[in-house]
């Protein structure tokens, strides 16, 4: 697949069949991840495989969040959010969840380790695309929570900025509608 063909068609796919990624797929993945452009060299990427009872343990955390996020909702819609969280992670075979841990290095900008990690993203996100698998970046309010940090082990200045959920799709994405270009782009010179 051509490198802009498969930018143009890659899509979320949020649901996918439950057979398992083979572990080289999976490594393949990671490691385009980590061809992504890194000012300084920090490499403030973070990876996490999550398959079998990983993902359980993930619904886990998930499950406790919302239960203290959401200690004064009526336990008829505190039980149906708790459920809910807890099987999140059961949505695909295998998920990575991809992290960052900022240089400490003097000239580092934080702003730029984020942008190379959300760049390994999409390289993750185009590659899983390139070898037939479907994948939705997800996040939300509880990715960020410090559960889930002190789950990955990460440290105070680390976080979760992805939980890529990866399987074979199940679903046929929809075209994309973008915004022209000539909306969004300036010309100066």
């Amino acid at each position: 697949m051509k490198t802009i063909e498969a930018i143009k068609t890659r899509r979320s796919i949020g649901i996918v069949k439950q057979d398992p990624v083979p572990k080289e797929m999976i490594e393949q993945i990671i490691e385009a991840g980590t061809y992504a452009p890194n000012h300084h060299r920090t490499e403030p990427w973070r990876f996490f495989v999550l398959t079998g009872e990983g993902r359980n343990e993930l619904g886990q955390v998930f499950e406790e969040i919302t239960r203290i996020e959401n200690a004064d909702d009526t336990p008829e819609n505190l039980i149906s959010k708790l459920e809910r969280q807890k099987k999140n992670p059961l949505r695909a075979p295998a998920i990575i969840a991809v992290g960052i841990e900022p240089s400490d290095k003097k000239n580092v900008l934080v702003s730029e380790e984020y942008a190379a990690v959300n760049s390994a993203i999409q390289n993750m996100l185009l590659a899983a695309h390139s070898l037939g698998l479907g994948a939705v970046w997800r996040t939300g309010k509880i990715t960020y929570h410090e559960k889930v940090r002190e789950y990955f082990k990460l440290s105070s200045k680390g976080e979760i900025l992805a939980f890529i959920y990866l399987g074979y799709p199940d679903m046929e994405p929809k075209p994309a509608k973008k915004t022209p270009i000539n909306e969004l782009t300036t010309w100066i010179g």
